[in-house]
């Protein structure tokens, strides 16, 4: 499904950050979404590099949490099948092959696949994908570039994501292209590890905060 209702892009602009989230171990799955939850972060992007990630997906899609839970690094059809059967309600790509595509179209959810051109952003428009992500957001020109693009692709908005950090988030979220920025600094390993989910909690309503 290539259409993103209205609820759904407020719900993203109001996160403002789009936690990149990569679930190391199952244990750490819901005690991390809940902390995310209670810093105002309630769209959840977990992305498929972990061999545990499917499974975090359907904890979190199973504990019925007041959140908006996708799935992130899509990269392959079967991909889109697995994340759909685990109960992603939204799919994010770094790129898009004309094979992803398809798979992508199918998809009974929200799709946000990676664009780092002009021309992929416009084949992507094309096929109806209107929100896209940017990636790798710095390394492919970075809040500029985004904003050089704004006036020729009005009809295209952007979740920045890659390279993204408290130093340049505002620059990001101030264009008019851009919906949410994408990050992972609101999901730091130490603190992960250590079981530090208050700690988790605070900083991302500090972050939040600072981006209002």
């Amino acid at each position: 499904m290539t259409t993103i209702s209205p609820a759904t892009i407020e719900r993203m602009r109001t996160c403002r950050i789009i936690p990149v989230i990569t679930i190391k171990s199952l244990d750490q799955a819901l005690p991390l979404a809940n902390a995310l939850i209670a810093g105002g972060a309630d769209v959840l992007e977990v992305t498929l590099r972990t061999d545990c990630a499917l499974e975090a997906i359907k904890q979190m899609a199973d504990a019925q949490l007041e959140a908006f839970v996708g799935a992130g690094t899509i990269t392959r059809p079967s991909d889109v099948d697995a994340a759909a059967k685990a109960g992603a309600e939204f799919l994010v790509t770094p790129g898009t092959t004309e094979e992803l595509r398809v798979a992508l179209k199918a998809y009974d959810g929200a799709v946000f696949p990676g664009a780092a051109t002009v021309s992929e952003a416009l084949k992507l428009r094309d096929e109806g994908f209107t929100i896209q992500k940017f990636f790798p957001a710095e390394a492919a020109g970075g809040a500029p570039f985004l904003k050089s693009i704004a006036a020729p692709l009005p009809d295209i908005r952007f979740m920045p994501t890659g390279g993204v950090s408290p130093k340049n988030a505002r620059d990001y979220l101030s264009l008019p292209n851009v919906i949410a920025v994408g990050g992972s600094w609101i999901v730091p390993n130490d603190l992960i590890e250590a079981g530090k989910w208050d700690e988790i909690t605070a900083l991302t309503q500090a972050s939040r905060d600072a981006l209002a």
